[in-house]
Protein backbone atom coordinates (compact mmCIF):
# COMPACT_ATOMS: atom_id res chain seq x y z
CA UNK A 1 0.00 0.00 0.00
CA UNK A 2 2.72 2.40 0.65
CA UNK A 3 4.22 1.85 -3.04
CA UNK A 4 0.79 3.87 -4.71
CA UNK A 5 1.09 6.81 -2.28
CA UNK A 6 4.43 7.24 -2.69
CA UNK A 7 3.65 7.66 -6.74
CA UNK A 8 0.42 9.99 -5.66
CA UNK A 9 2.42 12.52 -3.84
CA UNK A 10 5.12 13.87 -6.45
CA UNK A 11 2.25 13.60 -9.38
CA UNK A 12 0.07 15.92 -7.53
CA UNK A 13 2.97 18.15 -6.93
CA UNK A 14 3.67 18.43 -10.71
CA UNK A 15 -0.01 19.05 -11.25
CA UNK A 16 -0.36 22.10 -9.16
CA UNK A 17 3.20 23.60 -9.98
CA UNK A 18 1.92 23.32 -13.62
CA UNK A 19 -1.88 24.62 -13.00
CA UNK A 20 0.09 27.72 -10.85
CA UNK A 21 2.42 28.40 -14.16
CA UNK A 22 -0.76 28.18 -16.21
CA UNK A 23 -2.74 30.21 -14.45
CA UNK A 24 -0.05 33.16 -13.94
CA UNK A 25 0.12 33.66 -17.77
CA UNK A 26 -3.63 33.62 -18.32
CA UNK A 27 -4.93 37.69 -19.38
CA UNK A 28 -5.16 39.72 -22.33
CA UNK A 29 -2.37 39.90 -23.86
CA UNK A 30 -1.76 43.58 -26.43
CA UNK A 31 0.62 45.02 -28.45
CA UNK A 32 3.46 46.76 -26.71
CA UNK A 33 3.29 49.99 -26.28
CA UNK A 34 6.62 51.75 -27.45
CA UNK A 35 7.12 54.87 -24.37
CA UNK A 36 6.28 57.96 -25.95
CA UNK A 37 7.97 61.62 -25.22
CA UNK A 38 5.28 64.17 -23.62
CA UNK A 39 4.44 66.14 -26.70
CA UNK A 40 5.24 63.59 -29.20
CA UNK A 41 1.88 63.43 -30.90
CA UNK A 42 0.08 65.13 -32.79
CA UNK A 43 -3.93 66.58 -31.80
CA UNK A 44 -7.11 65.69 -34.19
CA UNK A 45 -8.48 67.93 -36.63
CA UNK A 46 -11.41 70.30 -35.42
CA UNK A 47 -14.84 72.16 -36.20
CA UNK A 48 -15.06 69.59 -39.56
CA UNK A 49 -17.62 71.04 -41.67
CA UNK A 50 -19.00 69.56 -44.63
CA UNK A 51 -21.19 71.83 -47.60
CA UNK A 52 -23.29 70.34 -50.41
CA UNK A 53 -23.36 71.98 -53.53
CA UNK A 54 -25.43 70.48 -56.75
CA UNK A 55 -23.31 66.85 -56.72
CA UNK A 56 -20.10 68.12 -55.02
CA UNK A 57 -19.12 68.01 -51.03
CA UNK A 58 -16.77 70.15 -50.25
CA UNK A 59 -15.26 69.63 -46.43
CA UNK A 60 -13.14 72.08 -44.11
CA UNK A 61 -11.41 71.52 -41.09
CA UNK A 62 -9.02 73.67 -38.32
CA UNK A 63 -5.66 71.85 -36.93
CA UNK A 64 -3.67 73.42 -34.43
CA UNK A 65 -0.68 72.32 -32.47
CA UNK A 66 -1.40 71.72 -28.37
CA UNK A 67 1.90 73.51 -27.39
CA UNK A 68 2.25 70.91 -23.99
CA UNK A 69 0.36 67.62 -25.37
CA UNK A 70 0.80 67.34 -28.99
CA UNK A 71 3.47 69.54 -30.80
CA UNK A 72 4.26 67.71 -33.85
CA UNK A 73 2.65 69.25 -37.16
CA UNK A 74 1.42 66.93 -40.20
CA UNK A 75 2.31 66.20 -43.22
CA UNK A 76 -1.29 65.59 -44.63
CA UNK A 77 -4.82 64.91 -43.36
CA UNK A 78 -6.30 61.83 -44.42
CA UNK A 79 -9.82 61.73 -45.15
CA UNK A 80 -12.34 59.00 -44.99
CA UNK A 81 -15.64 58.26 -45.68
CA UNK A 82 -18.26 55.52 -44.62
CA UNK A 83 -22.02 54.93 -46.22
CA UNK A 84 -24.54 52.70 -44.08
CA UNK A 85 -24.57 49.12 -44.85
CA UNK A 86 -28.47 47.83 -45.76
CA UNK A 87 -28.53 46.21 -42.32
CA UNK A 88 -29.89 47.98 -39.24
CA UNK A 89 -27.72 47.83 -36.69
CA UNK A 90 -24.21 46.84 -38.63
CA UNK A 91 -21.37 49.45 -37.86
CA UNK A 92 -19.84 51.69 -40.69
CA UNK A 93 -16.81 50.92 -42.77
CA UNK A 94 -14.25 53.88 -42.97
CA UNK A 95 -12.65 53.98 -46.32
CA UNK A 96 -9.65 56.49 -47.34
CA UNK A 97 -11.43 58.59 -49.80
CA UNK A 98 -8.14 61.20 -50.27
CA UNK A 99 -5.54 63.42 -48.51
CA UNK A 100 -4.36 66.62 -48.62
CA UNK A 101 -1.44 68.31 -47.84
CA UNK A 102 -0.61 70.71 -45.11
CA UNK A 103 -1.25 73.10 -45.00
CA UNK A 104 -4.33 72.86 -46.99
CA UNK A 105 -7.44 72.02 -44.77
CA UNK A 106 -10.20 71.53 -47.05
CA UNK A 107 -11.13 68.63 -49.43
CA UNK A 108 -13.42 68.53 -52.57
CA UNK A 109 -15.12 65.14 -54.07
CA UNK A 110 -18.14 64.79 -56.48
CA UNK A 111 -21.00 63.00 -55.10
CA UNK A 112 -22.23 60.47 -58.11
CA UNK A 113 -25.29 59.55 -56.02
CA UNK A 114 -26.93 62.09 -53.69
CA UNK A 115 -29.63 59.68 -52.68
CA UNK A 116 -27.39 57.90 -50.33
CA UNK A 117 -26.76 59.52 -46.96
CA UNK A 118 -22.11 59.45 -45.99
CA UNK A 119 -20.43 59.91 -43.14
CA UNK A 120 -16.82 61.78 -42.85
CA UNK A 121 -14.07 62.00 -40.91
CA UNK A 122 -10.29 63.29 -41.02
CA UNK A 123 -7.11 62.18 -39.54
CA UNK A 124 -3.74 64.27 -39.32
CA UNK A 125 -0.55 62.31 -40.18
CA UNK A 126 2.76 63.09 -39.30
CA UNK A 127 6.43 61.92 -40.09
CA UNK A 128 6.79 57.68 -39.45
CA UNK A 129 2.89 57.83 -39.84
CA UNK A 130 2.34 58.54 -37.08
CA UNK A 131 -1.70 59.40 -36.30
CA UNK A 132 -3.70 61.53 -34.77
CA UNK A 133 -7.29 60.74 -33.10
CA UNK A 134 -10.27 61.36 -35.90
CA UNK A 135 -11.79 64.38 -36.14
CA UNK A 136 -15.59 64.45 -35.39
CA UNK A 137 -17.82 62.81 -38.23
CA UNK A 138 -20.04 64.72 -40.17
CA UNK A 139 -22.93 63.61 -41.72
CA UNK A 140 -23.58 64.51 -45.38
CA UNK A 141 -27.25 63.61 -45.47
CA UNK A 142 -28.95 62.01 -48.44
CA UNK A 143 -31.50 64.32 -50.70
Amino acid sequence: MTRPRNIFIPFACAVIFLGLILAAGCGKKTPLDLPEKPGQALTAPENLKAVVSDTNVTLTWTHAPDSKNAVLTPKYFEISMAEPEDCEGCPFVFKTVGQTSMPGMRFEMPLADTSVSRYFRVQAVGNDDIRSDYSSTVVVEKK
